[in-house]
């Protein structure tokens, strides 16, 4: 793993132009957890990062359930929870909580807890929540390596972009396997490529040819002057010092789940290119234009053929106690 790149020093300018010299001090903190608090607590945070371009998770929805304009959640819902109510739905790493409100619209669930370090985001979804009237919901903030573990006690554990923010995923895991209720569900959509997201000299290689390919109106970084020339992928350095949590058992967590869980079904997302090329460009591919959709049909396509030789970053799954 390299040390420091040429992404750590354009990205460390990138977050101060878009968050402030406040942000950079807070890395000082000596503490790991306090600096994973950071990079996350702030329900004011605007980025421009692949998962904002509609036509990226339309692309997901279609992957995952056959119909674009169809998430998973109602999803998972109809196809392993029809006519069932009073169930209980545990989130770990929930976050901002908006696949959690989706669950918790429907009434099947009679609980959906969320858990998070972050505060001021649950906070922010609780007066989402209210504003909704589900008084389903239920928010907990905790630090998840310090969680009390309920004896068969959930009919769902959500993994939702969380799963590879914590350390000792078997662990993690074991203990989801007890929480569970026998037959309960595991729902993951999760990042499960390279720890630390170090890259592939290959995954590089075909990142950087198509962000070759964009014109440079479409290239400038958000808030920002400068244009994106290059992807080198993050040094060790900055992913320990920036948010210690980010990936950090990553490639463990496909053979973890299977190893506990009976596998119900699984669907390679992708985002191995799309993640990279779009970051800090994404708000370019918000317009409505012919130009737009054409360059994502040619990023789309790309990363379909890397796929085909490639496992994929994003998995989503749904896996149950048995």
């Amino acid at each position: 793993m390299p040390l420091l790149t040429r992404d750590d020093f354009s990205e460390l300018l990138a977050k101060v132009q878009q968050r402030g010299a406040s942000y950079l001090f807070s890395k000082l903190n000596p503490s790991a957890l306090a600096r994973t608090q950071r990079t996350f607590d702030d329900p004011t945070l605007q980025t421009a990062n692949w998962w904002i371009v509609p036509a990226v998770r339309a692309r997901w929805n279609q992957r995952i359930t056959g119909d674009p304009t169809f998430p998973y959640e109602p999803y998972v819902v109809a196809k392993y929870l029809r006519n069932r109510t009073g169930l209980s739905l545990c989130s770990l790493g929930s976050g901002s909580c908006s696949h959690e409100l989706a669950f918790a619209r429907h009434a099947t669930f009679s609980q959906v807890e969320c858990v998070d370090i972050a505060r001021a985001l649950l906070d922010q979804a609780k007066i989402q929540a209210q504003r909704e009237g589900l008084h389903n919901m239920h928010f907990v903030v905790r630090d998840i390596n310090r969680q009390h573990w309920p004896q068969n006690t959930y009919d769902v554990v959500l993994f939702h972009s969380a799963l590879h923010h914590f350390q000792h995923v078997d662990d993690v895991l074991d203990n989801v396997w007890h929480a569970l209720r026998p037959g309960g569900l595991v729902v993951l959509y999760d990042y499960v490529g390279p720890n630390r997201l170090q890259w592939s000299a290959a995954q590089l290689f075909a990142a950087n040819e198509l962000l070759a390919t964009l014109p440079a109106s479409y290239r400038r970084r958000y808030r920002s002057q400068r244009l994106k020339t290059r992807i080198s992928g993050p040094g060790l350095l900055r992913m320990l010092v920036s948010d210690p949590s980010e990936a950090v058992e990553s490639e463990q967590i496909r053979g973890a789940v299977k190893q506990r869980f009976t596998l119900l079904e699984e669907t390679e997302v992708g985002g191995n290119l799309l993640a990279l090329v779009l970051k800090d460009i994404a708000h370019h591919f918000l317009a409505n234009t012919p130009q737009t959709h054409q360059l994502l049909a040619t990023l789309f396509a790309a990363e379909d053929v890397f796929l085909t030789h490639h496992p994929s970053d994003i998995l989503f799954g749904v896996y149950q106690k048995t």
